[in-house]
């Protein structure tokens, strides 16, 4: 049963990573990419964590969170540049 429901969600977290990307790829302006880009990271943390899961191992959270920690300070220097430029 908990087999199922790790495939669901990965297919599930597969999904909304598609429809992010398309929304990097169309998206009108630059905010809009901005967040897009951030939710598709804030997926692909959330798949690296369940891959830690589903593998037994532990090392693979650390990679997530230098990730994260890298990808806020990339969208709060995007988000400085679009407010009055670095």
């Amino acid at each position: 049963m908990a087999n199922t429901l790790f495939i669901i969600a990965g297919a599930i977290m597969l999904v909304s990573m598609l429809i992010a990307f398309i929304r990097i790829i169309v998206g009108p302006d630059l905010g809009d990419r901005v967040v897009a880009l951030d939710a598709m990271t804030i997926m692909a943390l959330s798949a690296i964590a369940f891959l830690a899961h589903l593998l037994g191992r532990v090392i693979y959270l650390d990679v997530a969170l230098v990730y994260g920690l890298i990808s806020f300070l990339g969208v709060i220097a995007v988000a400085r540049y679009m407010e009055r430029g670095l």
